[in-house]
Parts: structure tokens; sequence; C-alpha cells
């Protein structure tokens, strides 16, 4: 966990506790944290087992991909977290700091901060989902949310400060990719509803027939 940190830090570094019961409580709370995160998709299971029964044949058709998309948005969401955005934002705060300062990083505020952002983006990749369920519901329409672009970018932004740590680099790298994440919710509103139209277009011609 403590990797992309670590190997931006002068040999020999490591991690301090700057209280009594955190060498206990942190490691138990990421183990605590893993396991929410890895049961995920199993608790989602069940769930699905028990109201999957009471579903028509095209509703199960809509709520497996929308179900197994949101799940791996998720995970996706967190593995760009890791692997993108730790690396950057990392080397960015141990770079800019006053040569004199040694990065001596507490393991619980250590792992508040990864945590959250892991939360964060995790989220935040579930725009495209949110997105399409809106246009197919019929809640909103994709000219309606095109128009709305620049309040979407600002919006975006104000998501970015508050889910994430107090600076630019952190709601930058949040915001942004929320933004593209809701220009493919945009597009893929537009599929389905050109394939509803042309659906709906075609049983329209069988009836006249």
């Amino acid at each position: 966990m403590a990797e992309p940190l670590m190997e931006l830090l002068p040999e020999g570094s490591q991690m301090i506790a700057t209280e009594v019961a955190s060498p206990f409580l942190a490691p138990f709370k990421l183990t605590l944290v893993v396991a929410v995160f890895i049961a995920i998709p199993f608790v989602l299971h069940q769930a699905w087992a028990f109201i999957a029964p009471g579903l028509y044949d095209n509703e199960k058709a809509l709520a497996i991909p929308i179900l197994v998309s949101s799940i791996a948005l998720f995970y996706g969401g967190a593995a760009f977290a890791y692997y993108v955005v730790f690396p950057l934002l990392f080397e960015f705060f141990t770079q800019t700091g006053p040569e004199n300062v040694a990065v001596m990083t507490d393991i619980n505020q250590y792992l508040n901060f990864v945590l959250k952002l892991f939360f964060a983006f995790g989220v935040a990749f579930e725009i495209p989902i949110a997105t399409f369920l809106l246009i197919l519901s019929g809640a909103t329409t994709v000219e309606s949310l095109s128009k709305k672009r620049p309040y979407i970018l600002l919006g975006c932004f104000v998501i970015g400060m508050l889910l994430t740590p107090p600076d630019v680099i952190s709601q930058s790298l949040l915001a942004i990719p929320m933004y593209l994440l809701y220009e493919v919710g945009l597009l893929f509103g537009r599929l389905v509803r050109k394939r509803k139209e042309e659906k709906e277009a075609a049983e329209e011609q069988e009836a006249e027939l």
C-alpha cells in the first residue's frame, strides 16, 4: 500500500507512528477495508440472487451489464488511483518541499489519505453508469446534458475539491477523469437512444404491414 510513496523516498526511509495504538490499529483498519473491498462482488451477487426472480427478462438483460460494469468501474477507479494518481501525487509532494525537510510519514495519516482517494476515485468512476441511467430512465436527455457541459465541468472540480486532499493536483487528477467519464456516459446514452429509436421504427413498420 505504501510502495508508491516509499519508492520516492531516500533509501532506508520508513514510516513512523505518532500514536501508541497506530502500529496495531492501522493494519487492522487496512485489513477490514480490504475485506470489504473484496466482499463487494459477493454481497452484490447475493442481493442479485434475491431480487432477480422478481424481474422480467428484459430487466435482467439490462441489470446484469449495469451491475457488472459498476463493479468493474469501481475497481478501475481504485486501480487508477494507485497506479496513476499516487505516483504523480507523491512525486509532486516529495520534490516540491524544502531540501532540509525530511519526509517522515505517519502510518495512520497515510492510510487515511490513500483510503480517502481510493473511495473518491472508485465512486467517481461510476459517473458513466449514473449518466446512462438518467438518460435511460427519461429523467433527462442527451441534448440537455450536452448543453450543461460547462456546469458539469465546474461541478467535477468542486467534487474533486471536496473528496480529495486540499491541493490543486489531487483535485485536478480526480476532476478531469470524472469529466471524461461523463462524456463516456453521454456516448453510451446516444448509442442506446439510437438503438431504441431504430427498434421503435421497426416495430411501427411491422404494425403497418
